[in-house]
């Protein structure tokens, strides 16, 4: 009876789910794989911009053709940003909740931090806030073209050329990526202790993926402000 609500009735198993620590971990892996997926799509899409504005603006125009007729033009693109935006707010939530039951369950610092918590462990929750932070960024500079300097609807050759060639634009990129690096790095082992897929036989192969996941990651992703700060696309 101690699980019922006000109403009389139980909660639904979705909802148990949610409230219990391991239901959170697992919603924060599972949504953090559908934002990994969308971060390796979104990388082999930026690096269109070494092959010029024509194949980097004419991607984009594809992007929203995607699905017709079924769906109209430029649907698929909201309906992908729709979903993408639920496995943010979901990971955020979880996340954060995580952490205050963690603070809760132990109120003092550690005297003496773990010998083996890795530079990723001990800033996952910062580099957590600089991504959120990035990513309302990433969106007025890229996408609504609100704070781009020299902003073209339906450019965004011509909008990340603009973006990056400023001191702030590229480096607020730069430091991003990097904490992205980190982020996906623990992040991904993570979610395999999570969901369960780690054992002492597949230790070794999981971490070098997850290395091998950040760094192909920040390298595809700096490539492109580096390029551009550097006069290689211009």
């Amino acid at each position: 009876m101690a699980l019922a609500t006000r109403t009389g009735r139980h909660p639904s198993t979705l909802t148990t789910l949610w409230r219990s620590t391991v239901g959170k971990k697992a919603a924060m892996a599972v949504s953090g794989l559908v934002m990994l997926l969308y971060l390796i799509f979104h990388m082999l899409g930026n690096l269109k911009v070494f092959f010029g504005p024509g194949d980097l603006n004419g991607y984009a125009a594809w992007l929203r053709t995607l699905g017709q007729p079924l769906l109209h033009h430029g649907w698929f693109l909201w309906i992908a940003r729709a979903a993408l935006l639920a496995a943010v707010v979901v990971h955020g939530v979880a996340a954060f909740q995580l952490s205050r039951r963690d603070l809760a369950a132990r109120p003092q610092k550690y005297a003496h931090r773990p010998r083996r918590t890795s530079y990723a462990t001990r800033t996952m929750r910062w580099g957590g806030v600089i991504l959120g932070l990035f990513i309302v960024w990433h969106i007025l500079d890229l996408t609504t073209l609100t704070v781009n300097p020299r902003a073209e609807e339906g450019h965004p050759y011509q909008n990340i050329v603009a973006s990056f060639s400023t001191w702030y634009g590229g480096g607020i990129y730069i430091l991003a990526m990097l904490a992205l690096g980190l982020h996906v790095r623990h992040g991904f082992w993570s979610a395999a202790q999570t969901l369960g897929v780690n054992n002492p036989r597949r230790d070794r192969v999981l971490k070098a993926t997850a290395n091998l996941l950040a760094s192909v990651l920040t390298a595809g992703f700096l490539a492109v402000p580096v390029a551009v700060l550097t006069g290689v696309v211009r």
